[in-house]
């Protein structure tokens, strides 16, 4: 059982993760088909993603390599099973406790069927939480306030992928928001999307 701590310096998911389990638990069924800014998932697509990537960064961080860890995130499009609300919450608080033990940030590991340093590895699982929270919150109607830490994280972790070079397939183009616009609207925009995003 990892301890309250990570290694200096890192950031703990776990707020952040129970922020995107709350907003999870307020969608409505009826909200299930309505689109997100993720062009090609609906709400209920956006959830199933949640749950495989909660599960994928999970066993990334125990090094627990497999299906999970080593599956093409854009080799089909997710959804969601009958249980997903507990499915999605219990993968999200697994995913917190698994980063929150000091040797998930240690050497490599994979998901995604990427390898990367740990230490990079965990900063994706961060970015992932915080701008699909905002994606769900967005299109869904819900307010959002992300943990500060992980929002923090985010911005400087896009911030160094400014330039198309190194956006790679993650990211689309970074958009551009007004000088002092909130550091959430600014992560948003660095994550390729408008944050005045139309819900329907």
């Amino acid at each position: 059982m990892a301890d309250d701590t990570t290694t200096d310096g890192m950031p703990d998911l776990t707020p952040q993760a129970r922020v995107v389990a709350r907003l999870a638990e307020q969608v409505d069924d009826s909200r299930l088909g309505d689109p997100t800014p993720c062009p090609e998932y609906a709400v209920r697509n956006l959830l199933g993603h949640l749950t495989q990537l909660a599960v994928a960064f999970r066993d990334a961080a125990r090094k627990d390599f497999g299906p999970t860890t080593d599956t093409d995130p854009g080799s089909g499009v997710p959804d969601i099973g009958e249980d997903w609300r507990a499915e999605l919450r219990g993968a999200l608080s697994e995913l917190g406790e698994a980063w929150r033990d000091p040797s998930a940030w240690e050497g490599e590991t994979r998901a995604g069927g990427v390898t990367l340093p740990a230490e990079v590895m965990g900063l994706v699982a961060v970015d992932e939480l915080v701008v699909h929270g905002w994606d769900l919150a967005r299109a869904t109607g819900q307010d959002y306030a992300p943990d500060p830490e992980c929002l923090a994280v985010t911005y400087g972790f896009l911030d160094q992928s400014r330039a198309p070079e190194d956006r790679g397939e993650i990211f689309g183009p970074v958009l551009e928001v007004p000088a002092g616009a909130p550091l959430l609207d600014q992560v948003v925009g660095l994550a390729g999307r408008r944050p005045d995003w139309p819900a329907a």
